[in-house]
């Protein structure tokens, strides 16, 4: 990784390593520009302190008909500003939809991480290289649930 020291919860990061900073910004710019990149979305969210429109590229999936975002980090800085907003856009390209984030329970998390290596596989590799799930399996991404956050996407 980047030689920063790793934050562990139980075993697994609980904040993003600085490489992931770096290459998110990448991202974004790329999207901005009109590049989608796989299933990637900009999730656009107050900061919690500032005020300011926060941006980071997440790949919503869809499980049962509901759509959801997966924060890798429960203690990363858009996770914790969708715990304070609630609120946020959901942006591709030119398309636009603001969107409330409702959390799941850990216990509700563990169908939607399962169902992560199918519906989102180019995201796979992220999560095991940097330890948020043990492997890149459906129970590897599920006994990451205590770890993790879960977010439903509700159109406003």
């Amino acid at each position: 990784m980047d030689g920063a020291p790793i934050t562990t919860t139980g075993g697994v990061m609980s904040i993003p390593p600085k490489s992931l900073k770096v290459a998110n910004k990448v991202i974004v710019w790329l999207q901005r520009r009109g590049l989608p990149i796989g299933t990637m979305h900009l999730l656009t969210v107050r900061g919690r302190k500032s005020g300011e429109p926060r941006t980071t590229p997440v790949s919503p999936l869809t499980v049962d008909g509901e759509r959801y975002i997966i924060g890798g980090y429960a203690k990363g800085d858009w996770v914790k500003n969708v715990r304070v907003a609630g609120e946020a856009v959901l942006s591709r390209g030119k398309a636009q939809e603001r969107v409330r984030l409702v959390e799941l329970p850990e216990a509700d998390r563990v169908p939607v991480l399962r169902a992560f290596p199918k519906e989102v596989p180019h995201g796979v590799p992220m999560f095991v290289k940097t330890g948020v799930v043990p492997d890149a399996t459906p129970d590897g991404f599920a006994a990451a649930a205590p770890n993790v956050a879960v977010f439903r996407v509700e159109r406003y």
